[in-house]
């Protein structure tokens, strides 16, 4: 008889599964398109067959991806457990696109699929693999739970169905799995009893630490209240309602561009700053375009993004589930000249990373989840219908070389972050093989405009490229000029 089996989600999994409704769909993903190589045939078919093949080995190496939600009674929390109906056809999709077919109504296809929530009767994953797309390539298009993955984890799993080698054996067989069944609900309950009487174990250590070094422990306990305070604060605090921070529905659009990602890092650098300084100085000044068309008075707002962190440890890249903290930015809409809404970025950026606002949020759901893992839901859902933040943009670092699916190699990828309640756009980044490569997920209704505001983002990376050319010329010429007037005076 197979062991019985079962895994608890943490609070942050449970957040992204109990926060999602009809029309706020929770689900992660990416659009990747990907040259034809031998997948296709002469008449531009996919060899799909292979596809699925390779796909039922890595689900035969990732029992999650088999696995779907029970629910814990008396608590209400959710379990993972095996699902003995799993049926990869109902996963791995096939479907095509009218020939030739061109971006733009593959980005269409992308918003209908992500419009479909994902059915909580099954494992919370779906792959569709796209034929027809013109130039003899063809797109996979992922959609995995946020209650199952952040962006790391994704890439992780990612990783798992391509190969850095162009040439990859064929598929075997797929290793053979039995579903383990699940402990029966009145043993789940006393399980959960007990994972929550943890804390009062946990508690005693900490009060005998406390009595051993209780200087240390006090500043340990100050420390850890300042941080608990300010993730509090800033959950609370609204920010300025916008005409992106009305109710959405349950109709996508999404849109995507490609930037040089050696070009980003450059301007960064010569900034002072990171990669990420830059995204979100052309994030606030494309929304600056986008809200100023609108007829919004930029100058008054009081404009956040959630920014989720990642707090993985140096083995935890493969994991599944979610390791990220959720902090929230000031970003500069207001201001007009690109170099000084970086230097604001920068400064906003460089005080996140030394406040105490991360450790505060995970201290928060570390908290919640040995006692009630309702109660960082709860905090997590105030703070998105509180109008705490208006858009979330999220950054996550991909493979640096190319990856191939069965050796046809992965040209471009769009990642996909989901809409939060009263919030009409969502920003995704994420770096691969010398490219920087945004996905802008939208709310159909909200965002009629929303390639007005992608085109504005690449106006702002041409705008700022300019103003820091001139910037440094114009510094190179004060110095050959203060030169000379030394020269002279000597």
């Amino acid at each position: 008889m197979a062991r019985e089996f079962y895994e608890r989600l943490s609070a942050m999994d449970r957040f992204f599964l109990d926060i999602e409704d009809s029309n706020v769909h929770m689900h992660v993903g990416a659009a990747a398109i990907f040259a034809g190589g031998e997948l296709l045939g002469a008449d531009g078919g996919l060899d799909f067959p292979r596809v699925l093949s390779l796909a039922e080995q890595v689900v035969g190496e990732v029992p999650r991806l088999r696995q779907k939600i029970h629910i814990v009674p008396g608590f209400g929390h959710p379990v993972w457990q095996d699902d003995d109906r799993f049926n990869i056809h109902f996963h791995v999709r096939h479907t095509a696109l009218p020939h030739p077919g061109d971006e733009r109504q593959l980005k269409r296809l992308v918003g209908r699929i992500l419009s479909q929530q994902l059915d909580r009767g099954k494992p919370l994953w779906e792959l569709w693999l796209v034929e027809g797309l013109e130039g003899k390539r063809f797109a996979v298009i992922s959609k995995v739970h946020h209650c199952m993955i952040d962006g790391l984890a994704g890439v992780g799993l990612m990783e798992r169905l391509l190969s850095p080698e162009p040439r990859r054996a064929l598929p075997g067989v797929a290793k053979h799995w039995r579903p383990r069944p699940l402990p029966s609900d009145w043993e789940l309950f006393l399980r959960e009893c007990a994972h929550r009487a943890g804390l009062l174990e946990g508690l005693w250590d900490v009060a005998r630490t406390a009595v051993r070094h209780p200087t240390a422990a006090l500043e340990r306990g100050l420390s850890l209240g300042a941080g608990i305070f300010e993730a509090l604060v800033r959950g609370f605090s609204p920010a300025s309602v916008t005409p992106l921070n009305r109710p959405i529905g349950p109709h996508r659009r999404f849109d995507w561009l490609r930037l040089d990602l050696e070009t980003v890092r450059s301007i960064g650098q010569r900034l002072g700053g990171t990669v990420n300084d830059v995204a979100l100085t052309l994030t606030a000044g494309g929304l600056r375009t986008l809200l100023s068309r609108r007829g919004v008075d930029v100058g008054q707002l009081r404009f956040r993004a959630l920014v989720p962190v990642s707090i993985r440890g140096e083995g935890e890249k493969g994991a599944l589930g979610n390791r990220v903290s959720l902090l929230v930015a000031e970003l500069p809409i207001s201001e007009a000249d690109p170099l000084r809404r970086f230097r604001r970025v920068h400064e906003e950026t460089a005080r996140l990373k030394s406040s105490m606002q991360a450790r505060g949020a995970a201290a928060l759901e570390a908290l919640s989840d040995r006692t009630i893992a309702s109660l960082f839901v709860s905090f997590a859902r105030l703070a998105a219908t509180t109008h705490s933040y208006n858009v979330t943009v999220t950054n996550v670092p991909g493979p640096r070389r190319p990856l191939y699916l069965l050796g046809s190699r992965m040209l471009e990828i769009y990642p996909v972050v989901p809409l939060f309640e009263n919030q009409a756009l969502g920003v995704a980044l994420m770096s691969y093989d010398g490219g920087l490569f945004w996905g802008f997920n939208s709310d159909w209704d909200a965002v009629p405009d929303l390639h007005d505001f992608v085109a504005a983002v690449q106006q702002e990376y041409g705008v700022l490229q300019a103003r820091l050319r001139r910037s440094t010329t114009s510094a190179a010429r004060s110095r050959r000029q203060v030169a000379r007037a030394r020269t002279a005076g000597s």
